[in-house]
Order: C-alpha cells, then structure tokens, then sequence
C-alpha cells in the first residue's frame, strides 16, 4: 500500500492479532519491542522494508509463530539463538539482508516440529550446525547465497522428511560421504551448484528416485557419471558443468526420458554424443560445450529441435557436416556449435526454426555462400559466420534483417561491393536506443526463470576479441573485416544511428570516407585499417562522443588531422601508414595551406578542385581566348561582318563623344 513511517508501539495493544502482514512497503526504523504482547501471532511478514537493526531476540517469545518473514530489509548482526524456541515454526525468511555472523550452535535445537527454513542471501557466515539436523519435520531448507563455510555436515541425512534442499552460492567444500542420502529418498531438488565442493558424486544420490532437480555447477567435483544415475527416472534436470568430470556419457541417460535440461559444459568428457540422447523427447535445452568430444553430430539431433530450443555444442572436436534434418516446426532459439571442424554448407533446414535468435557456427570449415536465406527468421538477432570459407557477394537485396543486432562475417572470403540494401534492412540497428535506467540483457524465459540466449560469445572489439558473457539488449556491431570486400564504403552506413562497433579493416575498400559515419552518435570503436582508402579524415568525426577506439592506419589519407572531443584523445597507433596525414599527434606538421582545409560539400571528395580556384581559371582562359581571337579578326580582315559591326560601334561611340564635347 506504498505506506511509509514506522511502526507504532501502539500496534502491540491488539493481543487477539494472529496475522501481520505488513510486506512490500517502505517502513523504516526498528520494530518496537511493544509487540512481544502479541502473544497469538502465527504468521508475521515485514519482508520488503526498509527495517534496521538487529533482529530482536524477543521474536523467540511468540510460542504459536509458524511464518516469519524479514526478508529484504536492512538488518544485521546475527541470527538470534531465541529463535530455536519457535518449536512450531514452519517458514523462516531472511533473505536479503545484512546479517553477520555465525549460526548458533543451538538456536534449532527446539524447532522440532520446523517444517520450512529459508534463510537466503544474508551474509551468514560460519559452519551449518549440526543442532540444525535434530529438526526431523523439516521439509524446506534454504541457506543459499550466504557465506557458510566448512563441509557439508553427514548428519544432514538424517532430515529424512526434506523434500527441498538449497546450499549453492556458499564456500562450502570438502567431499560429499558417500553414504550421506541413504536415509532422503523423498529428496526432490538438490541444488549445491557454486560451491568449492570436491571428490566424487556420492553412490548414495542414486538413491533419491524422486529426484527431480540436481545442481552440481560450478564446483570442483571429478571421477566420471556411473550407469545408476539411470535410476533417476524422474529427473528434469541435471547441471553438472564446471567441474573435472570425465569420461564418456553414459548411454542410460536414455531412461530419464522426463529431462528437459542437461548441462555438462566446460568438463572433460571425451567420446561421441550418444545416440540414446535423441530419445529424450522432452529435452529443451541441452549444453556440451567446452569438452573434448568428438566425431560427427548424430542426424537425429536435428529431430529433437521440435522440442529443444537451445543447443550449444561449441568449443569440442565435432567434424563432418551440420544434421540437415531441422524439422518443420523447429523450436530452436539459440544454435552454438563455433570452434569445431564442421564442414560443407549452412543447412538450409535451418530456416524452419522460425524462433531463431543466435546462431554462431564461427570458427569451423564452412563452405558456402552468404546465408541470404536467413533472412526469413525475423527473430534474428546475433550471427557469427567468422573464420570459415564462405565466399562470393553478400547478397541480401530480397531479404530483410529487421532484428539483427550483431553480425561478424570476418575472417571468411566475401567479396564483392559493400551490400547498401543490407545496411538499409537492419532496421533494429537504425533506430536509436531507447535509454534505460538499469542494463537489460539478452535472455529467454524458460520455465523455472531465464535463459542467456548470447553465453561466452567472442568479438573483436575496440581492437581486442573479447568473450561477452552477457550480451546487453542495446548492443551492436558489425564486423566485415579481414575479407576481400571493394569499392567505397556506403554512406547509409551513418543511417546506423544505435551502432556501437564497426569493424571494416583489412578489404580492399577505396574511395573517401564518408562524412556520414559523424553521425554514428553511439559508436565507440570503429576500425577502417588496412584498406585503401584516400581524401581527408572528416571533420565531422569531433561528433563522436562515445568513440574510445579509433584505427585508421594503412590507408592513403591525406591532410591534417581533425582534433576535438574524443579525436584528441588517440595516439599515433590509430594513424600510421597514412604517408600523407600531417599534424597531432603524428610528429609530421602541416604546412599552412593544409593546416587549414577548405570547405566542400559533406559528401564530395575533399581532394576535389576549390570553387575560387576554378572561377579564376575560367577568367584566365576567357581572357586569353579573346585576345589571340581579336588580334587574328583584326590583322585578316576576318570575318567581314564581325569587322562591320565593330566599325559601326566604333563611329557610334565617337559621335557621341563629340556631342559631349559640344
């Protein structure tokens, strides 16, 4: 109800009070001990405040308390022992918080009937105490994004009643005992993901048939997968990237046909993709990158895009071709398979994924023309097609790309004049940002939260490849270089107006640069070396406000150096191999008449003939002309009727000189 204030002590005279719900406003302050009156309380909720302080010790005093919740407000110190005598406490909340400190070695001891306990994202420090483990009801524990330390304790098997476990996002470490689910076999979610936990997944775990979530991401777990994770018929998903698993995938995982999310990324595994994968019909997204698999990508993959809607398979041994079987209806938004040896041509089954908003098959073999096709999927957004052997003209006259983002051809064989319609059809880079109070990033919504659709993506940027592993909704670039691009380049390219990265060096590009790219508000690197390109550097290049990074060298620019704004800032690297630039930074002064340049229309050549010039060069040759035409009139007699008229003008203009006289 948007209510602010604090809270009055008053509040403690309503003793039959059982329910306080209070959450999701902007109260202040700290809570008035006055309310230790409000004996019959059940559920009390101050989440979302702005409440300060410790939490008070008298919150142990309300006997029939079974919710309480202070998440997301302001209080520290520690976790009051008192709480221990909530016996009848089912939910606790502290998420959000500053709190510090230790759990108290015996503040669960009474919590015998406690069915629920979340204390998530405080700054909890310490080990969990094992007095945690004698509350047998227990169904819900939540600790996660705290600072908890030390090993997960065995006596946490003795919660035989949790159906919900989460300990991720601490610095807990040390090996899981083996033994340690014997007794959970009504566990369903297990998340330990961002821990530093080490040693091997426990036999144990095989146990918990009803498991439905497992998290071992981002740890330092090893050993390989055994053939009993099969026993987990239930499972949806299963995350065990980042750590030093090895060993191949096992073939049982074709049991688990209710999964819908496998991540085994940035491991050790070895061997082929298992056929038996294909028969999971429910999988919707499905990681292997960063292994050392091999062999070729199993055809039936491609049957699985009816269902799968994101596939990354990069930085692995595959080889062979693409599957070229993506079905009519395909699901897929994201498709990574860079930095491989894949070879032949771009399936073009492809352009059935009608969701398709990444697509980054950089770094393989690839042998084909310009995609042109794609231009179909009007949900693109990102296309890498860098460091392959796709050749020819880049075509797309047909076609438009009205939601390309980013797009890196670089490093292929293009060739050919700069394509303008396709500048022209990238409408989502021509339209100009919408300003936002707080950064958005490229995600998906998938069922339980969201997806990065642009993960660990590599672009050469303000001259360095850099790995994004967030791709912000407002960023953009282009990225041409290093093929065997010719001509000038196009002025609607300064049509570009949210660009931020434009990469067109190493091509054959001749020609001016055109004035236009001072109009590019939003860029802040742009790289023209290598090419050909001649006439003066803009003086509409000072309008680059954000630009950081500037390479012009190794071309054939002549004239002084524009300085202002951000063009002072660079040094001689972004010029070199321009022979005929003069000026700062370059240690090379401009004589007077090219210090000062003069003044042509934005988009003529700058090398072009000065209109004064021009004018006296008319007057000369008339004058010239005119002379030699009335000397050889004049000594011929040639032609007669030219010699009547000037005669006749001759005695006209003496006549009335006489008069004047007279």
């Amino acid at each position: 109800m948007d209510l602010t204030g604090t809270i009055p002590s008053q509040l403690g005279n309503l003793s039959f009070l059982a329910y306080l719900y209070i959450h999701n406003n902007s109260f202040h302050g700290s809570l008035p001990i006055e309310l230790t009156n409000l004996h019959r309380l059940k559920y009390l909720n101050f989440g979302n405040n702005s409440f300060s302080g410790e939490i008070p010790s008298w919150f142990g005093s309300f006997a029939k308390l079974q919710g309480l919740f202070l998440y997301r407000n302001n209080f520290t110190g520690v976790i009051p022992s008192t709480l221990g005598n909530l016996s009848k406490l089912e939910m606790l909340s502290l998420y959000s918080n500053s709190l510090q400190g230790h759990l108290s070695s015996g503040m669960f001891d009474n919590l015998s009937k406690l069915q629920g306990l979340d204390l998530h994202e405080n700054q909890i420090s310490g080990r969990i105490p094992k007095s945690l483990f004698k509350c047998k009801e227990l169904t819900f524990l939540s600790l996660f994004s705290n600072s908890l330390q030390g090993s997960i304790p065995s006596e946490i098997g003795n919660l035989t009643m949790l159906d919900i476990l989460y300990l991720n996002q601490n610095n807990l470490k040390g090996h899981l005992e083996s033994e340690i689910f014997d007794n959970m076999s009504k566990l369903q979610v297990l998340s330990l993901n961002g821990n530093q936990i080490s040693g091997s997944i426990p036999s144990s775990l095989y146990k918990c048939k009803e498991l439905r979530y497992l998290s071992l991401w981002n740890n330092s777990m090893e050993g390989s997968i055994p053939i009993e994770i099969g026993n987990l018929t239930m499972l949806q998903s299963l995350f065990l990237g980042y750590n030093n698993f090895k060993g191949t995938i096992p073939s049982v995982i074709k049991n688990i046909i209710s999964l819908e999310m496998i991540d085994f990324s940035v491991n050790n595994f070895t061997g082929q993709i298992p056929s038996s994968l294909c028969n999971l019909s429910s999988l919707m997204a499905l990681d292997l990158s960063n292994n050392r698999l091999d062999g070729t990508i199993q055809e039936c993959v491609g049957n699985l895009s009816s269902s799968l809607f994101y596939l990354d398979l990069r930085m692995n041994n595959f080889h062979g071709k693409i599957p070229e079987n993506f079905a009519e209806g395909c699901s897929l938004k994201n498709f990574l398979i860079s930095n491989n040896q894949v070879e032949g041509s771009l399936p073009r089954s492809l352009g059935n994924c009608k969701d398709l908003k990444l697509l980054d098959v950089g770094n393989n073999y690839l042998n084909d023309t310009f995609p042109n096709w794609l231009g179909i999927l009007d949900q693109l957004q990102v296309l890498d097609l860098r460091s392959n052997r796709f050749y020819g003209k880049v075509d797309s006259s047909d076609v438009t790309f009205t939601r390309l983002r980013v797009i890196d051809l670089s490093r292929n064989n293009f060739s050919g004049y700069l394509p303008v319609n396709f500048f022209k059809n990238l409408h989502a880079i021509r339209e100009e940002n919408e300003k936002k109070a707080k950064p958005e990033y490229m995600e998906d919504v998938i069922p339980g939260g969201t997806i990065n659709i642009a993960p660990g993506l590599f672009f050469t940027t303000k001259g360095l490849e850099t790995e994004f592993e967030k791709l912000l909704t407002i960023w953009t670039a282009i990225d041409f270089s290093s093929n065997q691009f010719s001509g000038e380049i196009p002025k609607t390219i300064g049509e570009l107006h949210s660009l931020i990265a434009l990469n067109l060096s190493h091509n054959c590009l001749t020609g001016p640069i055109p004035s236009s790219l001072g109009d590019l508000s939003e860029l802040e690197s742009l790289d023209l070396s290598s090419n050909k390109l001649h006439g003066r550097i803009p003086t509409e290049f000072t309008n680059l406000g954000f630009l950081e990074v500037l390479n012009l060298s190794h071309n054939n620019l002549v004239g002084p150096i524009p300085h202002g704004k951000q063009l002072d800032t660079f040094s001689n690297d972004s010029y070199i191999g321009n022979l005929g630039l003069c000026g700062l930074p370059l240690s090379k002064s401009c004589d007077n008449d090219e210090g000062t340049p003069a003044k042509f229309d934005r988009d003529d050549d700058e090398d072009g003939l000065n209109w004064k010039f021009s004018i006296l060069m008319g007057y000369g040759c008339g004058l010239v002309l005119g002379l030699s035409m009335g000397y050889i009139v004049f000594t011929t007699g040639r032609p007669w009727w030219f010699i009547k008229i000037y005669v006749r003008v001759q005695q006209r203009f003496a006549e009335k000189v006489k008069n004047r006289t007279l």
